[in-house]
């Protein structure tokens, strides 16, 4: 069956050549006819690793083919999953299977609801990688992806795609444990590096900010009935600091190149639901607030 992939930046072109590498069908869905025509000029889908560049012509398209599609990618940025999920729709085969590769919470539930007839698959993953130019990945870092459905044990068995292509992963009925944690390290992580203007590594000139924060995270882990995703919280932040030293976050990124950042899926995700389980952090609701001037500063968007 056919891998539609809507995002072909990070992670959804690291997807992309490995799957087509792997011989697995595969085709791009692109915003516009100009992104396509973009895309046609350069030949294909370039993936570095280790320095090494390989071109894979991956055939392309638009939204606006007919074509039906039963299994979708989305791995576009949360701020446009619904909207990119809704304009596919009409495309959308009966029990179409689409996995959600967006960070932090809250978009992934906004696709389920716009789409009740899907499978939505939710995912997490710790892979690295980032956008060069268009459409040329370099892969940054061996990571792993979790993938699920709330409650629901059993792998589906097009699972197989994935170990032929080398992508690693796991099959997890408590998704939303393995999301959470991602949110928390990515709270406790990527904010501080935009405000600090650093590497991943150069917060350890900021020990007492990271444990303040990580005390926080695992706090609101802990009321949301998360208490596993909390445990030594710290510890794994800390472990990724370094082991990303050299790194800077996607949050960083996205800013040092004026783009919107998932700053509303993220630390405002955290925040939201610290609200409504009563839980006042105030480390927290700063963060957001320092967060928020720091990128209306540089005319970025807040939420």
């Amino acid at each position: 069956m056919t891998w539609h992939i809507l995002g072909a930046g990070s992670l959804g072109g690291l997807w992309a050549a490995r799957l087509a590498r792997a011989g697995v069908p595969v085709r791009l869905v692109l915003r516009d006819p100009a992104a396509l025509a973009r895309y046609r000029a350069l030949g294909g889908l370039t993936l570095v690793e280790e320095g090494d560049s390989h071109l894979y012509p991956i055939p392309a398209e638009t939204h606006a083919t007919d074509t039906p599609i039963q299994r979708l990618l989305l791995a576009c940025k949360a701020y446009d999953a619904e909207a990119a999920a809704a304009a596919l729709a009409p495309r959308l085969a009966p029990g179409a299977e689409i996995v959600l590769l967006q960070n932090g919470l809250g978009s992934q539930d906004a696709v389920a609801a716009r789409l009740p007839r899907a499978h939505c698959i939710f995912a997490s993953s710790t892979e690295g990688a980032f956008r060069e130019a268009d459409f040329r990945v370099v892969y940054a870092g061996r990571g792993h992806t979790w993938l699920g459905i709330q409650g629901e044990e059993q792998a589906p068995a097009w699972l197989d795609d994935l170990r032929a292509a080398g992508i690693p992963h796991q099959w997890t009925a408590d998704i939303l444990a393995k999301l959470w944690r991602k949110l928390a390290l990515n709270c406790a992580i990527n904010p501080l590096t935009v405000l600090h203007d650093c590497r991943n590594g150069g917060l350890r000139a900021w020990p007492g900010e990271v444990a303040e924060l990580c005390a926080e995270l695992a706090a609101l882990l802990e009321h949301a009935g998360q208490a596993e995703a909390a445990e030594d919280l710290h510890g794994e932040v800390l472990r990724v600091i370094d082991g990303t030293a050299a790194n800077y976050s996607s949050m960083h990124q996205d800013v040092a190149r004026g783009r919107r950042t998932e700053i509303a899926y993220l630390l405002g995700h955290a925040c939201t639901q610290a609200e409504r389980l009563g839980l006042t952090l105030p480390g927290l609701d700063d963060l957001l607030q320092r967060l928020r001037e720091h990128l209306a500063a540089r005319g970025l968007p807040v939420t």
